[in-house]
């Protein structure tokens, strides 16, 4: 009984955690965070994140700042066949500096994408709510300036993540997997 009740609170607390409100980081400056990075973790409690997540290696993001103050997002990873994958999204800033919107053509959903917290010449923490049919779901990102992750930064992104809604067994710290040569 005691451990049903304990499992319902912790379910609720995560319940709203997700719902609290996810700001910028305050004095965000996307020009420093143009460039690449690597993304060594990811958390989400998506249905496609938890039945792909042990296939998921590091990979890369080029952040791109554009003339008018959007970003163009350039994603890319080895896949199991030793194919590279690639993506690219162009995102529109908002009023706050720091968030980011866009629509994907490959998954047709609505992403608002805000940059949590941010040291720009070692990591980033990002949270995206992705929005699809009137259903939104959570991706929390971990990029690092090098594929490697410290243990301190593993266990902030953790936090991070459970503070957000996210179930700790869908947080999950990628290994390292080979480059994409540039396109």
């Amino acid at each position: 009984m005691r451990t049903t009740l304990v499992r319902m609170l912790v379910a609720l607390m995560c319940v709203l955690a997700a719902r609290a409100e996810v700001m910028p980081v305050q004095g965000f400056d996307l020009q420093r965070m143009s460039g690449k990075w690597y993304m060594v973790a990811f958390a989400s409690n998506a249905a496609w994140f938890v039945n792909h997540r042990g296939n998921m290696k590091v990979g890369t993001a080029t952040i791109v700042p554009t003339d008018g103050g959007d970003m163009d997002l350039k994603y890319a990873h080895i896949q199991e066949d030793g194919t590279c994958w690639r993506i690219n999204h162009s995102t529109k800033k908002t009023d706050t500096p720091g968030r980011f919107t866009f629509h994907s053509q490959i998954w047709n959903n609505d992403n608002d994408m805000r940059v949590v917290e941010i040291l720009y010449d070692e990591y980033a923490l990002v949270h995206t709510i992705k929005t699809k049919d009137g259903v939104s779901e959570i991706l929390n990102q971990l990029y690092t300036r090098t594929p490697e992750v410290s243990v301190a930064l593993q266990q902030r992104f953790r936090e991070f993540s459970i503070e957000t809604g996210v179930l700790p067994e869908n947080i999950a710290i990628l290994p390292t997997a080979a480059e994409c040569p540039e396109a």
